[in-house]
């Protein structure tokens, strides 16, 4: 087995998928990028690769086939011998009413944002119990925690892979394999560039985004320094760890009466987004 350090990042071409590549090329990892996009996924090895000694790679990866990720796997295991680290990272956006929203929509977001990580988790699980050891990195979000209204399709999805993860963490503990599930508030990345919804939601996404303090490369570290520490749950936005704490303890009806009052400016774009 191989002594080198090895990641594979899926949606690594772009916004927190690279800001992890770059990171962990930075730490000493061997890096594999994956995702649909050739062109963008080769610019980064090529980037990476001129800053860092450590071995980058792309691969053509989408997340929506299982024989894709399996092809991926394979490669990896013929070519370094397997993989420390699956960071299933690739997602997209949705917005809109209960019913406003298509089917069409729910089934999209679904298929990449859950499925994509059960695939993930599902192809690279049997790498990990050969070798002995292995982590899951799944890069969920605060929607997965705290649901705001007009995004019920993503928050579902959210929600399912921070159940997905609790699950695999008690499930894949006797196997050495660990488990951390990523819940960032909003901060600047490409995720408005395919979002399905309207475009004031659009908009007011793009005014949420410019307006966090941190960065997808500050994220890259707390997710980093989270995978070191072998921590569960990364909650990256001071807000965000005080809605977690809310949540938790406060009871319920005065939880939601407190969410409702937040929420108001979400609200006010149902009638555009139905």
């Amino acid at each position: 087995m191989s002594n080198k350090k090895r990641v594979f990042i899926t949606g690594g071409a772009s916004g927190l998928g690279k800001a992890l590549a770059e990171k962990y090329a930075k730490e000493g990892y061997a890096v594999c990028i994956g995702d649909i996009n050739d062109d963008e996924g080769k610019a980064v090895v090529h980037e990476l690769a001129q800053k860092y000694t450590v071995d980058v790679i792309f691969k053509h990866c989408d997340v929506t086939s299982e024989s894709s990720l399996q092809k991926v796997a394979d490669e990896l295991l013929q070519e370094w011998d397997g993989v420390d680290v699956v960071i299933n990272n690739a997602g997209v956006a949705t917005s809109a009413s209960i019913d406003g929203g298509s089917l069409d929509d729910w089934e999209w977001v679904i298929n990449i944002n859950l499925l994509g990580v059960v695939r993930g988790c599902k192809v690279f699980t049997p790498v990990f119990k050969r070798q002995g050891s292995g982590y899951f990195i799944n890069i969920a979000s605060m929607a997965g925690i705290i649901h705001l209204p007009l995004m019920g399709s993503y928050n579902a999805t959210k929600a399912a892979v921070v159940a997905l993860s609790e699950t695999l963490k008690m499930e894949l503990a006797d196997d050495n394999i660990g488990v951390t599930v990523v819940c960032p508030s909003f901060f600047k990345t490409n995720l408005d560039a395919t979002m399905r919804s309207n475009e004031q939601m659009k908009q007011m996404v793009r005014k949420l985004f410019d307006k966090s303090p941190i960065n997808a490369e500050d994220v890259a570290k707390m997710v980093y320094d989270a995978h070191q520490k072998e921590d569960f749950y990364v909650i990256t936005h001071k807000k965000g760890k005080t809605a977690f704490w809310m949540k938790k303890l406060l009871p319920t009806k005065i939880y939601h009466q407190n969410l409702y009052k937040e929420t108001k400016a979400f609200r006010k774009k149902k009638s555009d987004s139905s």
